[in-house]
């Protein structure tokens, strides 16, 4: 540590950002690809048609579909076709979770989907690390605070931060990347300050757990009953009493006149005189994220039985905190908006990286053995942790078009082909020199981006998009290792010069 506080918080800075740096970058990769998870979704499934069809048409042909496959089933869930996600889905078990059968929205008939990961493996990974749930969570946790530490000290440290944000010198070397990361923090310092701390909030009685603890002796059951999302109980004889299920239309419009727009269904006790039908809303309409709340009819009459509650200050405070983190409002161009801030937010933390290697790499040349293998070990993770991991992230991509449709346990082996192609990474930048590391993963990641259009799957509007901006990614990518070339070559003739005035 150093003497003054100012030293003391660049020292923090400094070593907080580069060991901990390598996670959050991933965190910050898979959270901005994230941003477009449906999306991805949909591009990683060719076989689900993008059509558009009423959402009341496409409930009748679920419900008839349930009605001939699963009349005895004790509870029918139907996700139902929307702007980003034009499948339809329905499910016998408890909370969506059960098997699932995808559905033609048009003919109802069901129709074979390859299984995949799909853009919810990145969504999963951005927060847990691919670990075991409360274990990412905890830990992806505690690299928020060290994100929030890492903003705070670079406040600090950085006293002409306005004339920083308009500084950039191209060409300069190691002042050429401190400008850069300097200025893409400056520019994006609210979206960094908003976008870790509302992560923290999200499961903030995961890991603050006192309130609930105290008031309600650790039920979150009661916790969530207390804010008004009780569940309403049937009697159990009613169950075993047979009916009619309504028609579901009538109730959709109402639905959606009160909610907007709707993101599905679930029926308890299916053809039963205790029949319940929960229509939930989709996500998109507001900031405050809507999810748990749903509007309860009687499955037999169409009677409303419970509308959503108004929320009190506390949850309503959580759950707008939480909007702002999951960016389901606003539509495409909030969605766009997110997903740049987090390009940017992704080179500010790789270019701080960098920086380190590059501000100490002569020092290090001349230093003891262990210092220099140190230095080589920072070296190697920050090619296997920023280019690795992107090639990663592509390569996952192009396993789930590539492995076999029939092959069993297919999204094990997409992730196993994630995690395969991350370890090759790291693998790699240790055997190679530094920059041709680099260079050599860089280039495959552009050519993987570039060719995933080859893939196929370019028959809808969703996934010409996901192809067009793998495009874009690539080209810049490409644009980048022309650079370090550029780079690499004069440094290269610069030293054969200097060997060749020596030599006469």
């Amino acid at each position: 540590m150093k003497n003054s506080f100012t030293q003391s918080m660049a020292w923090l800075h400094t070593w907080a950002g580069l060991i901990f740096g390598w996670l959050l970058f991933a965190i910050f990769v898979t959270g901005t690809l994230a941003v477009f998870d449906k999306e991805l979704d949909h591009w990683m499934q060719p076989e689900i048609p993008a059509t558009e069809v009423p959402q009341a048409d496409a409930a009748r042909r679920a419900i008839a579909y349930l009605q001939a496959h699963e009349p005895q089933a004790g509870n029918w869930g139907i996700s139902l076709p929307s702007e980003r996600s034009p499948g339809l889905r329905v499910s016998t078990g408890e909370r969506r979770h059960g098997p699932v059968v995808q559905l033609d929205p048009h003919t109802g008939e069901a129709i074979e989907v390859r299984d995949s990961v799909g853009g919810n493996f990145f969504f999963r990974f951005h927060f847990t690390l691919d670990l075991p749930r409360n274990w990412g969570i905890f830990v992806v946790g505690a690299l928020a605070l060290v994100m929030l530490a890492a903003l705070v000290t670079g406040i600090v440290i950085h006293k002409k931060i306005f004339k920083e944000f308009f500084t950039f010198r191209p060409n300069k070397g190691q002042r050429s990347w401190l400008d850069f990361h300097n200025a893409s923090a400056v520019l994006l310092l609210p979206f960094h300050l908003m976008i870790t701390y509302t992560g923290l909030v999200i499961f903030m009685l995961i890991y603050i757990p006192a309130g609930v603890d105290a008031l309600f002796a650790g039920d979150n059951r009661a916790y969530f009953q207390a804010q008004g999302n009780a569940r309403l109980e049937q009697p159990g004889g009613l169950a075993r009493q047979p009916a009619a299920l309504v028609d579901v239309a009538p109730l959709l419009a109402q639905a959606e006149a009160r909610l907007g727009p709707i993101g599905g269904l679930n029926i308890r006790n299916p053809n039963t005189a205790a029949a319940r039908i929960e229509i939930r809303p989709g996500l998109g309409n507001r900031i405050a994220l809507a999810k748990g709340q749903a509007m309860v009819f009687d499955g037999v009459s169409g009677q409303l039985l419970g509308d959503v509650v108004e929320w009190r200050a506390a949850p309503l405070t959580q759950r707008v905190m939480a909007g702002l983190h999951f960016a389901q409002f606003g539509g495409y161009p909030m969605r766009w908006l997110y997903f740049v801030c987090g390009l940017v937010s992704c080179l500010m933390i790789a270019s701080g990286l960098v920086l380190f290697c590059v501000k100490r790499g002569r020092k290090y040349t001349s230093a003891e053995a262990a210092v220099r293998r140190w230095y080589r070990v920072a070296e190697v993770c920050n090619v296997g942790f920023v280019s690795g991991l992107l090639l990663a992230c592509v390569g996952l991509l192009w396993a789930s078009r590539v492995l076999p449709v029939e092959l069993a346990q297919r999204e094990s082996w997409e992730v196993r082909a994630f995690f395969g192609v991350w370890l090759l990474a790291l693998l790699h930048a240790g055997i190679r020199p530094v920059r041709r590391a680099w260079i050599e993963q860089l280039l495959l990641t552009a050519l993987l981006c570039i060719g995933l259009g080859a893939l196929g799957g370019l028959g809808d509007a969703m996934r010409l998009g996901v192809a067009a901006c793998a495009l874009v990614l690539g080209v810049l990518l490409g644009l980048l290792v022309w650079r370090l070339w550029q780079a690499q070559w004069g440094t290269q003739k610069a030293r054969s010069g200097r060997c060749m005035e020596a030599g006469a």
